[in-house]
């Protein structure tokens, strides 16, 4: 089904192409506001919701719950920092032959997979430590 052309969604699939860190919806809607004055949260939402379901971009989940967003739609893995939700693309050799455990225990068939790797990044690291110094 062809989709009615709109500039706020272009513009939201714009700004996230021009992003790395994976913003939220709110984000989104603060930093469009500036171009949109009268651009609401829910045509963010519904926007970010109808990219999602066209592959267009994709949504990620952090540990708070809340839903981050990413242009990159090319296979690639993520860092979720479980201390401050920063996401980070993961450089990483491939590992497809996940895919090969995960199909030998699934009746049906897989077409996709998305990993995300959860711990502490480096930044949230380093904070404690000078925490922990100057205790």
């Amino acid at each position: 089904m062809q989709r009615k052309y709109s500039r706020q969604r272009e513009s939201i699939k714009n700004f996230l192409k021009s992003r790395t860190d994976h913003p939220t919806a709110d984000t989104v809607y603060t930093c469009l506001r500036e171009q949109y004055p009268n651009i609401s949260l829910g045509t963010v939402y519904r926007n970010l919701t109808l990219l999602t379901e066209l592959g267009e971009i994709i949504k990620i989940q952090a540990v708070d719950g809340a839903d981050h967003f990413d242009a990159n739609t090319m296979r690639h893995h993520h860092f979720v920092c479980t201390k401050c939700q920063h996401i980070y693309d993961l450089e990483m050799d491939n590992i497809d032959s996940v895919l090969n455990v995960a199909s030998a225990g699934c009746n049906g068939r897989i077409d996709d997979y998305r990993i995300n790797f959860y711990g502490i990044c480096e930044h949230c690291l380093s904070n404690e430590k000078d925490y922990a110094i100057n205790e």
